[in-house]
């Protein structure tokens, strides 16, 4: 049941996608993923999930995507990770409230 929500977080149409006028805001699911960068060092965003689980390739896509992380470095022993960490515009999307 966790897969199939983020999944569904992930995927394009749960966002912005197809909206070229909206300045975008996180679903739900991509905002609790954004916000584990906000006290790490760097900004840097978690590979795992609260129950240690690998967070969707798609859903740390869909954040790079719209701008509010980027790739931080490979890992060459697990060069299919993305390790990203939070950029200005998302640490700004994290604070703002509509």
């Amino acid at each position: 049941m966790e897969d199939e929500k983020l999944q569904v977080a992930a995927e394009a149409a749960s966002s912005v996608y197809g909206h070229p006028d909206a300045e975008g805001r996180p679903n739900h699911v991509q905002r609790r993923y954004l916000a584990r960068g906000l006290a790490q060092a760097g900004g840097k965003l978690p590979l795992f999930d609260d129950e240690g689980q690998h967070f969707h390739p798609a859903l740390v896509r869909a954040c790079i995507a719209h701008g509010w992380a980027e790739p931080w470095f490979g890992n060459p022993l697990k060069s299919d990770w993305l390790i990203c960490k939070l950029t200005d515009k998302g640490r700004r999307v994290l604070v703002e409230r509509h």
